[in-house]
């Protein structure tokens, strides 16, 4: 019997899961050789907060970014000064 764990961004709808559920099964089946009734999936929905890798935070990953994109766009948005000699 196996029992697969899946941890994954919380966010998804009941019908996604349904439908991986279903092809997460099949491939088992299929490679395996065991019957659907055998096979248990375990869903784990992690907030991006609770997730990090390469030591930085989903939940901060894009954040930078989105700062350094805001920051530039103010900076083309003000009129520059022109430069004395």
């Amino acid at each position: 019997m196996p029992t697969i764990r899946v941890e994954m961004f919380e966010g998804r709808t009941v019908e996604q899961k349904r439908a991986f559920v279903a092809a997460v099964t099949e491939a088992a089946v299929r490679t395996l050789g065991t019957s659907a009734d055998s096979v248990d999936v375990i869903l784990f929905d992690v907030p991006k907060q609770h997730w990090a890798t390469g030591g930085k935070l989903w939940s901060d990953k894009g954040a930078p970014q989105a700062a350094q994109t805001q920051q530039q766009q103010q900076q083309s948005a003000s009129p520059q000064m022109p430069m004395a000699d």
